[in-house]
């Protein structure tokens, strides 16, 4: 146990707080370390912080570790907690901001160390040194501690100093360690000065191709006379086909007639250096189901890849339940796979079956709120049919608010829509949105729910489980239910945690990820729901610098599931976006002039155009990754058709870049980052089941004419707030390139119906609407 205290006397000259207040500070920084094997271990970090000064309303606490390799791990209490470098800031919660004088707060993180473990010793607070004068030596603050670079392509960081310095200073990029094919391109010298300390300057760093499958990483030194330096570690994202070694399992949901057998096949991922046996073994649930042959499977190097079957029995009874029973299948080292099996009774009890892709053969729920809206617009009939999804966007929304129908309800009515269509299933898409610090890069979605409130405990009870308890009601046992879990929440923790505070508290314990994982938990447990996480779109994630980073917390969040990557049917893209399915007239491998589209400003650089070329990529390395091969995706065609007088009829001639791309794209806003009711969108494609390999169907999932959010700010109980981006006169910002936001004028909150919207989208409908 060891303790750390600095006290500061007053404020420096010439500084102030947020709050115009003398800050004075007194901390104690108390690190209880252990070892967990030779040389390294963890340490949960104790901080008391005391205003001995004015009163402040708010507080920003900063420090550096004495090491590189003494780490915050996303785990912390009392503090908005990050890290860059050796740089730990610690910001206040909502409700811990205000310091009274001589009053404390305590906070604290779990952190991991290598080589020594020892503490910081200069404290800041509000941007005064605890101890009564500024610190000396400014610290080089990088945007990320850690970069991942696409073998044969680039990615970037920032740099910037913490404090001014007396003089102008020179930073330097230069590899330390590691991989020699990851190279600094440019930025490798940057100039600060006691004006520009604080723009942050980029720093690029280049993969070089090669032909091997190892997937290298480097350290990087940021570092300059006079400032304290930073480390960025750089992984090369390697593009020959490694292929993690895993159980490749299909289907994982089986239903086994009674007195009859039903099937699944097992093989490898890769291919293994010497033989591996896999075995399958009953678990819980109806002794009826067993293994009728392929307990033990034999892969070798050569047949590694040959689907081998496992054949499940059903004995006959005479009683009128449909038992089942999960099996799991496992080989030494490997994750296990969890398969369920249903018996089909056949003495008159249901038989609720999972199958592989639940649009297939199915017809879709229509929404009566919605298609009442619909019907009553001019023109509004000709689509008033089609199938929407229903939101569960808030608590209230599962009993039924303002007049909308409940979460019973609509499966009622689907169960009646189900009854009038025969034999054909019906499939009903229900939006699992709600999670505490919901949608934490935006304030028009914000929600009701908060982290800090015991929001992940509220969302649990008062939450999900209520969803779940009437969705495994057997009364809807029969329904394809299809749930969309939490829109533009796992993406922000790739992007956004620089950013936004509430997306760095939905990194730790009780957010995003533990949110996901529960919801998971519950709902794949019952056999006739099917889960679709969203993955965002090619506009947010399809940059090499997030898209590898994307596909490894999806990984890491699934894997952590009861059923692990079983836990999960599919993913879904554009969930309430505008970006084009397909673009027809050029792709990212166009080029004009000799200049690819990638360098348009439209493109910037992205590695896709479209949501399909990006759907189909993500699905491949989620697979790769360990996703079972049957994994299905979604793109959300509710608002991305692009139709009317404004949509190009062909390609561009023009022989500049800018322009070709400007005059050929069908996607027709302002900026790709543009989200919030926009100017000229159009209906997409109808829902389809099966549109392309790979891709379980388009669907409608936002129902057009519902508000992504307000124009102006509207008071209201729902958690909603205004936001920008939904004002049609904001001149936008460093996400949207400073564009202008595109919204229409007169939005009401979002969820709400948007007349003329609803209007626009049905004329400027592709395919048109008849």
């Amino acid at each position: 146990m060891t303790a750390a205290s600095v006290a500061a006397l007053g404020l420096v000259a010439g500084q102030s707080t947020a709050a115009n207040a003398a800050v004075a500070c007194d901390v104690t920084y108390t690190a209880n370390s252990w070892t967990s094997s030779p040389g390294q271990g963890g340490f949960t970090a104790n901080i008391t912080l005391k205003n001995t000064g004015d009163p402040i309303s708010s507080w920003s606490l900063a420090f550096d570790y004495p090491t590189t390799t003494q780490k915050y791990t996303p785990s912390g209490w009392g503090a908005n907690w990050s890290q860059s470098g050796t740089r730990v800031t610690g910001t206040n919660m909502p409700y811990n901001g205000s310091l009274a004088t001589g009053a404390s707060v305590s906070v604290g993180f779990n952190g991991t160390w290598s080589g020594t473990n020892p503490d910081p010793t200069a404290f800041s607070v509000n941007g005064t040194s605890c101890g009564g004068t500024n610190p000396t030596t400014p610290s080089v603050v990088t945007s990320a501690s850690a970069v991942a670079v696409n073998e044969g392509g680039t990615a970037t960081f920032t740099a910037r100093l913490s404090s001014a310095p007396s003089s102008n200073v020179t930073v330097t990029t230069v590899r330390t360690s590691g991989d020699t094919d990851l190279t600094v391109s440019s930025g490798g010298s940057l100039t600060f000065t006691p004006s520009n300390w604080n723009t942050a300057q980029t720093v690029t760093l280049a993969a070089a191709q090669d032909s091997d499958t190892t997937a290298g990483t480097a350290s990087f030194s940021v570092s300059g006379t006079g400032v304290t330096g930073a480390t960025v570690s750089a992984t090369e994202v390697d593009d020959d086909a490694t292929v993690e070694q895993s159980l490749v399992v299909t289907p994982t949901s089986v239903t086994v007639p009674e007195g009859s057998t039903g099937t699944f096949t097992v093989r490898l991922a890769a291919q293994p250096s010497s033989g591996v046996t896999v075995t399958t073994t009953a678990g819980s649930g109806d002794s009826n189901l067993t293994v009728s042959s392929g307990a033990s499977l034999s892969f070798t190097t050569s047949n590694w890849n040959t689907p081998q079957t496992v054949t499940l029995a059903a004995a006959q009874d005479s009683d009128s339940a449909a038992g089942s029973r999960t099996f799991t299948v496992a080989s030494s080292g490997l994750t296990s796979r969890t398969v369920t099996a249903t018996e089909a009774d056949d003495d008159g009890g249901p038989a609720p079956a999972h199958v592989e892709n639940p649009y297939s053969g199915a017809t879709g729920y229509v929404n009566p709120n919605w298609s009442s809206r619909a019907a009553a617009e001019p023109g509004g009939s000709a689509v008033a049919n089609v199938s929407t999804a229903v939101w569960m966007d808030r608590t209230a929304a599962i009993a039924g608010a303002s007049g909308a129908m409940g979460l019973r309800e609509h499966l009622d009515e689907a169960v009646r829509q189900d009854a009038a269509n025969g034999s054909t299933p019906l499939t009903i898409q229900v939006v699992i949105y709600n999670l505490p610090n919901r949608d934490c890069s935006a304030l028009a979605s914000n929600g009701e729910l908060r982290i800090s409130e015991n929001g992940f405990n509220r969302y649990k009870t008062e939450y999900i489980d209520p969803i779940a308890a009437i969705l495994r009601e057997s009364t809807y046992a029969n329904l394809r239910i299809v749930t969309i879990i939490e829109p533009d929440s796992l993406p922000n923790l790739v992007t956004n945690l620089d950013r936004f505070a509430d997306c760095r508290e939905a990194n730790g314990t009780g957010g995003y990820r533990d949110g996901v994982r529960y919801a998971l938990n519950q709902l794949h447990a019952i056999t006739n729901v099917y889960t679709y996480i969203d993955a965002a779109h090619h506009a947010w994630l399809g940059w090499d610098s997030n898209f590898q980073p994307s596909v490894n917390l999806f990984y890491e969040t699934v894997a952590g599931t009861t059923a692990g990557v079983d836990s999960v049917d599919g993913f879904i893209v554009n969930t309430a976006n505008y970006s084009a399915s397909t673009e027809p007239y050029f792709t990212i491998n166009s080029t004009v002039n000799g200049t690819s589209v990638r360098q348009s400003e439209w493109v910037d650089w992205n590695y896709y155009v479209d949501e399909q070329s990006f759907a189909l990529a993500l699905r491949t390395a989620l697979i790769a990754k360990g996703f079972r091969s049957g994994l299905g995706m979604l793109i959300d065609t509710s608002r991305n058709g692009w139709g009317g007088s404004a949509r190009p009829s062909g390609p561009s001639t023009s022989t500049n870049v800018d322009q070709f791309v400007d005059q050929s794209r069908t996607d027709r806003r302002i900026h790709a980052g543009n989200w919030c009711n926009q100017s000229g969108a159009g209906l997409g494609a109808r829902p389809t089941a099966a549109p392309a390999s790979g891709l379980d169907a388009y669907v409608w999932i936002k129902p057009p004419g519902e508000s992504d959010g307000a124009s102006t700010d509207i008071e209201n109980d729902e958690g909603k707030r205004f936001d920008r981006m939904c004002d049609p006169t904001y001149p936008g910002n460093e996400l949207n390139g400073n564009n202008p936001s595109g919204a229409l004028a007169d939005a009401p909150l979002s969820g709400q119906w948007f007349s003329a919207q609803f209007r626009q989208l049905l004329q400027n409908a592709y395919p048109p609407i008849n």
